[in-house]
């Protein structure tokens, strides 16, 4: 695995510093290798990108800006407080662009050719994946001319709505390839071994969060449906100790190469998880000790004496060796837990979705077992008493149906931790009356959007202009 990482590595940080036609070609051309291997490590390398997209700086930089941690120093200070620059993500648009859909449309065309119908598939996905975190992020994104150098060297920006629609085909595209049952794929995925379920379960459940993200709630109920529906069907991008080749990015960044950047102190989920908050979601059928501990250290070893995101030995959330959420069973449960309440399936099953994922996390969920100790955690069921007026979800007298959707919503930022998805949610329920109320870091607004980074808009004529700000609101926000 070692050496596989370094060779798909050398392969996906290629393309992003050499993304030119000729370069594209010769990945086509192997005279010493059969093209079934050449597709291979080209799904790998996708693999491994698209874990780069969803783990680096851009989740790092909303996770400061939906309360998970704290800027602290440097840069990050300066990212806290919404001082951001076009240059900045200039990386992150690298990784979706020339790194993960690169490798993408190639992994399909080389799989195509071979008739390896599973292959193209998982390529798609994972297409699918890195562009879906591009239109959350930045809006309006190329799409059609994307990945195609010599014929678009400016390809065109399309609308965030159009967007949608193109990975919702894409997905059922990938699911209906992966139910041909035609092709086989092994040891060169590296997150399933080529299970074909998992991956269906997957397509689904990422299928679900942008129909989430576009308030059809009805048709992600629908596909949740169809979701992750254990825990050990969730994706997840695994990890090992050796440097510079397979850690968790985020150890690199807290525990490495910048300690003490970025910390939790003030940060709005260590006072939902902190029993010692007076803002803590505990109640007498929850106890959130156990998950608090593996998110946290209350008294860092990075930020020395104070709390911070827990990157301890083998134990912590963010450890070395930690694999890092990328589309799970935490997802896809609490989605069915929304959208059934908000699709008019009704209170009683909204309730019964929750307390299914409240049964899992009684069982200790993704919590390491190292923080399962007696009294430290539970997650008892809640009864529809719980949501009424005076009840211990209820303690304003709001409707039933409200108490359940805040803490429907609560559950999910909580268990959204360390992923952009929690700012997804963040800015979808902003202007409603429910959700996670959070504060500016500086100023009086919170932040919608990532700017189009300064390489696109220096090269490219296509980029819009005037270029979107940080504070203005993305198309399925307005």
């Amino acid at each position: 695995m070692k050496r596989l990482y370094r060779s798909v590595f050398a392969l996906v940080f290629g393309l992003q510093l050499f993304a030119c036609s000729s370069i594209v070609e010769n990945l086509n051309v192997d005279p010493n290798n059969p093209t079934k291997s050449t597709a291979s490590l080209l799904l790998t390398g996708t693999e491994i990108a698209n874990m780069a997209t969803q783990e680096g700086m851009a989740s790092r930089l909303t996770t400061i800006w939906s309360g998970y941690a704290s800027g602290a120093d440097r840069q990050w200070l300066d990212y806290y407080n919404y001082n951001v620059s076009a240059g900045i993500y200039d990386g992150d648009w690298n990784l979706v662009y020339q790194a993960t859909n690169a490798n993408a449309l190639l992994t399909i065309a080389q799989a195509t050719a071979l008739g390896n119908r599973k292959m193209v598939a998982i390529a798609k996905i994972l297409r699918a994946n890195a562009l879906a975190t591009g239109t959350e992020l930045w809006g309006d994104i190329p799409f059609d001319q994307a990945g195609d150098n010599a014929a678009y060297p400016n390809p065109a920006f399309e609308a965030q709505a159009t967007v949608y629609t193109k990975l919702l085909a894409s997905l059922e595209e990938a699911i209906a390839d992966l139910k041909s049952g035609v092709g086989t794929v092994t040891t060169e995925d590296i997150h399933f071994g080529g299970d074909a379920t998992k991956w269906t379960q997957v397509a689904y459940t990422l299928k679900a969060r942008l129909l989430t993200d576009l308030k059809k709630y009805d048709e992600a109920y629908t596909a949740a449906q169809s979701g992750i529906s254990v825990f050990a069907n969730s994706l997840y991008a695994p990890h090992g100790n050796t440097a510079n080749v397979n850690q968790n990015q985020y150890w690199s960044f807290l525990a490495s190469s910048r300690t003490g950047d970025i910390n939790a102190v003030g940060a709005y989920n260590t006072t939902l998880l902190n029993p010692a908050s007076a803002r803590y979601r505990g109640n007498s059928k929850t106890i959130e000790t156990a998950r608090f501990k593996f998110y946290y250290l209350e008294v860092g070893v990075n930020s020395p004496g104070k709390i911070e995101p827990n990157t301890t030995g083998t134990t912590g959330f963010f450890a070395q060796s930690a694999s890092f959420p990328l589309i799970t069973y935490q997802e896809n449960s609490l989605t069915l837990a929304e959208a059934a309440l908000r699709s008019g399936k009704g209170f009683a099953t909204a309730l019964g979705h929750l307390n299914a994922y409240r049964a899992w996390l009684n069982t200790g969920g993704n919590i390491n077992a190292a923080y399962l100790t007696a009294g430290a955690y539970k997650y008892d069921p809640y009864v529809a008493a719980d949501f009424a007026a005076g009840g211990i979800e209820n303690a304003d007298g709001i409707t039933a149906d409200n108490a359940l959707l805040r803490e429907i919503l609560q559950e999910r930022y909580v268990s959204f931790y360390g992923q952009h998805i929690g700012w997804n949610d963040e800015r979808r329920t902003r202007t409603e009356a429910y959700g996670i109320k959070l504060t500016p870091n500086s100023g009086t607004q919170l932040p919608w959007r990532f700017i189009y980074p300064q390489n696109e808009i220096n090269s490219n004529p296509s980029t819009p202009k005037p270029v979107p700000a940080t504070f203005e609101a993305l198309a399925i926000y307005k």
